[in-house]
């Protein structure tokens, strides 16, 4: 079972619904128009089709357990004794002085440049059940970054 927001599921679920409906009927329709160009033993673009259509098949089917095993967070039941899930994150890396802020999501909806963590990360990790002013060592790839928690918000 897999913890995320509402958002991250309707994001995946949209996109499950492109790939079944747009572009899987796209990718049959090429395979259909290549079989009809003759022997199959040396059309590139018959095997590029097929290629093509394996990756979508996979994809769909690992969105589709994604959904299965997917659990939407009521916002209304987050506990507010440490940080954890959906939280927003304010740090001060004691190291270098810079600040970083980061959401804590699901590993489906981390996304660095959106300023979403996975809780699975090392940081992450380390930040749970911590609160607002607390200092944290965290063993990264490279070396170990001291940071303190500036602010949390729901």
């Amino acid at each position: 079972m897999e913890y995320m927001s509402q958002e991250g599921y309707d994001k995946i679920a949209n996109e499950l619904h492109e790939l079944e409906t747009v572009e899987l009927p796209r990718v049959k329709d090429a395979i259909a128009e290549a079989r009809d160009k003759g022997d199959l033993s040396e059309n590139f673009e018959y095997h590029a089709a097929k290629r093509e259509q394996g990756k979508l098949l996979g994809r769909i089917r690992f969105l589709q357990r994604v959904l299965e095993f997917a659990r939407v967070i009521d916002t209304s039941k987050i506990r507010s004794d440490g940080i954890g899930l959906l939280n927003r994150v304010e740090m001060l890396n004691l190291g270098n002085n810079t600040k970083m802020t980061y959401t804590i999501v699901s590993p489906h909806e981390a996304n660095m440049a959106e300023g979403k963590l996975s809780i699975k990360s090392p940081i992450a990790q380390a930040l749970l059940g911590k609160q607002e002013g607390d200092e944290v060592e965290v063993k990264v790839p490279v070396g170990t970054l001291k940071l303190r928690i500036e602010s949390v918000t729901r």
